[in-house]
């Protein structure tokens, strides 16, 4: 098997280092790194990306993707990743867009994946509940029929980045028949409804970008409604083999890993790099073969989907080793940080501290516990993988 680049995937790689040397500035990069300018930099970022054709790789060609093969698509992501460049926001353009093109009406695909792909719309998704997160099909948020409108009451919780959405798009009961699978209904939720709530959400790093969302007696109209009344449970399991795919965040670990690398070379203690110490190697060793194996299955897997076909269960084995890896490598960023004791709490001064990372490996890695819960936990992936893979 030949799997050197060819001349015309050269070429596109080139193009791609080239936008994002250029497009992706100082200036935004700061804006981003920013709470208060973040929104409105990413809105201008994916604009950019919009304006050269890049903003849905995903996306077949007729509703704006760019109709790249899988081999671009790596590229990209590779790229991407080692220019440290800020991804898009998942939910309209990897998520909700995709069931849209996918389930929606052709009224529902002319007036939302328009304004998803031009950045006009913010949307957050509304999958877990206080008491439904990986068991997503106990939710109770609930949606009663009245004329042309659902009347919808319930909660939705993790819900990030609410604070700043136009619409939300949320799993909702429309009966209590049958399996609990049954019974869902998939709608998409104007923000600025009357009885919408957001209650923010400080994460254990200090940062705001979870949120639980409160619906009181909200009035959704019934050409909102994704599919059939009732077949939702259908369509949220598309979105999430999407979701976990992206999950698995391959290329940018990657980038992390070598990052890892270059700051234990660097990195003294009594005499001895760290990268030179026996066991920091096997783990290193370990973790990069690892990760070059989840590679190829990405690879495999967008090479399906190029050809046809959809994330199945290797959704779940790549969101499953892929959150490992994240861990992993967070853990390995710990250890060299703790190596100089720059974790310590103090008042003292940067050089008298440590490394200039060991603030982002703690704030990382503290964040990073959730990697293998959110997204369907992994021990509800490995059911999944039992069930459609194995069998059992």
């Amino acid at each position: 098997m030949d799997t050197s680049f060819s001349a015309e995937d050269i070429a596109f790689r080139d193009e791609v280092r080239s936008f994002f040397a250029e497009a992706y500035d100082d200036e935004l990069r700061a804006r981003l790194a920013t709470p208060a300018t973040f929104k409105d930099a990413l809105i201008e970022w994916q604009k950019r990306l919009f304006k050269k054709g890049w903003i849905a790789p995903g996306w077949p060609p007729e509703f704006g993707g760019t109709g790249w093969n899988a081999t671009q698509k790596f590229i990209y992501e590779t790229e991407r990743s080692a220019a440290a460049v800020q991804d898009v926001l998942p939910f309209g353009l990897q998520m909700v867009g995709p069931v849209i093109y996918t389930f929606g009406t052709d009224e529902q695909k002319q007036r939302f994946l328009p304004r998803i792909l031009a950045s006009e719309d913010w949307w957050c998704q509304g999958y877990s509940e206080p008491d439904s997160g990986s068991d997503l099909a106990s939710l109770k948020t609930r949606a009663v029929l009245d004329g042309d409108h659902y009347v919808v009451n319930g909660a939705k919780i993790w819900t990030t980045y609410a604070q700043y959405a136009d619409w939300i798009f949320c799993l909702v009961r429309t009966s209590t028949e049958g399996k609990k699978q049954q019974g869902i209904s998939f709608l998409l939720i104007d923000m600025r409804s009357p009885g919408i709530k957001v209650n923010p959400i400080v994460s254990i790093d200090g940062k705001h970008s979870l949120n639980e969302v409160e619906f009181n007696d909200v009035r959704v109209p019934v050409a909102n409604r994704i599919g059939e009344q009732d077949q939702g449970w259908t369509y949220a399991k598309a979105l999430l083999a999407h979701e976990r795919t992206a999950i698995a965040a391959v290329a940018d670990t990657q980038r992390k890993l070598r990052e890892v690398r270059q700051f234990a070379t660097i990195e003294v203690n009594a005499g001895e790099r760290l990268i030179d110490n026996p066991m920091f190697q096997k783990r290193l060793s370990d973790i990069e073969i690892e990760l070059m194996a989840l590679e190829f299955t990405e690879l495999r897997v967008l090479a399906s989907v190029a050809s046809g076909g959809a994330p199945g269960a290797e959704s779940s084995l790549l969101k499953i080793k892929g959150t490992e890896l994240q861990q992993a490598v967070q853990e390995l960023r710990m250890d060299i940080a703790a190596h100089y004791q720059g974790l310590l709490p103090s008042e003292l001064s940067s050089e008298q501290i440590g490394h200039s990372f060991a603030n982002d490996a703690r704030l990382d890695y503290m964040y990073g516990r959730a990697a293998t819960i959110y997204g369907g936990s992994n021990e509800i992936q490995k059911n999944i993988i039992a069930k459609a893979v194995l069998g059992l």
